[in-house]
């Protein structure tokens, strides 16, 4: 199937259900909310000087809503697998 993300095969999705959650996916992903959301991370990506130059650093949330500069991959594991956010 085109477009299908390895972590469904871990959900032991089956193929429904993974046609259904691309849907899903495709439509929240363009809601005004999120357009906004990732727009606000990747303006505070270029100003922090981080943006696509392969330095392993983006912005993250904090609890108090702030964005600060963290390592890539501790910010995009915090969510896990019960996805409780634990922020900064």
């Amino acid at each position: 199937m085109a477009g299908k993300h390895p972590s469904y095969d871990k959900l032991n999705m089956s193929p429904e259900r993974i046609k259904k959650k691309l849907e899903y996916d495709k439509e929240y992903q363009a809601t005004e909310k999120r357009k906004n959301y990732r727009v606000e991370l990747n303006k505070a990506n270029r100003q922090a000087g981080t943006y696509g130059n392969g330095d392993g650093i983006d912005m993250s949330h904090t609890k108090k809503g702030s964005l600060v500069r963290e390592n890539m991959k501790s910010n995009r594991a915090r969510n896990g697998h019960n996805k409780k956010s634990t922020k900064k």
